[in-house]
């Protein structure tokens, strides 16, 4: 079994800035992709970055410029950095992997959310 515990979030005001962190541990074999969504009120979960093993990562059009994920030393933690946020950024931000537990088998995984408040 795999956790993902996230942590990092809060309340900031308009231009501020939050990194996330999401930490994966359990039996690891190694880590495919790492991604970070989102989830305001009302709306559907949507994709905010993504970050392949070895590969580039890739953001949604609302937050370029602004966010930035990575993976230090490839290791099991992930982070997003957050730079001049919006009310929008308003959300439930969750991390996501696809962790292999043995060579050939891998299975999405999910942490439990942290909360996103930007206030005007």
């Amino acid at each position: 079994q795999v956790q993902l515990v996230e942590s990092g979030g809060g309340l900031v005001q308009a231009g501020g800035s939050l990194r996330l962190a999401c930490a994966a541990s359990g039996r690891i074999f190694g880590i495919e992709v790492m991604r970070w969504f989102r989830q305001a009120p009302g709306k559907q979960r949507e994709l905010v970055a993504a970050l392949p093993s070895g590969g580039t990562s890739n953001y949604a059009d609302s937050v370029k410029g602004r966010f930035t994920i990575s993976r230090p030393d490839n290791k099991n933690t992930v982070y997003l950095q957050m730079n001049s946020l919006k009310p929008e950024d308003t959300a439930v931000y969750y991390c996501n992997a696809d962790v292999y537990s043995t060579s050939y088998y891998h299975t999405d995984y999910w942490g439990q959310g942290t909360q996103v408040t930007v206030s005007s």
